[in-house]
């Protein structure tokens, strides 16, 4: 996995660097995560996350972002390259 930073994706928003920049430090291979847990930890709505969530997994990144479950909280499966 490369070592990207958080200026290595310009065309994505600042949340969404934030929420992409997490991913990269927690996602050991393949995670599951939930909405409301990654809005807890950057100080976000669950809302946020979700809506922001998709605009990543549109991109070509080093991560791949997949709508998993949506029981009390949208699951985004998560896997890193």
């Amino acid at each position: 996995m490369s070592a990207a930073t958080i200026t290595d994706e310009p065309s994505l928003t600042n949340k969404q660097l934030r929420i992409l920049q997490y991913l990269r430090q927690n996602t050991p291979g393949q995670t599951y995560f939930k909405s409301r847990l990654i809005a807890e930890e950057l100080d976000m709505s669950p809302k946020e996350v979700g809506s922001n969530m998709i605009a990543i997994a549109e991109n070509d990144l080093d991560i791949a972002v997949e709508k998993w479950g949506y029981s009390s909280s949208t699951t985004w499966k998560v896997t890193s390259s």
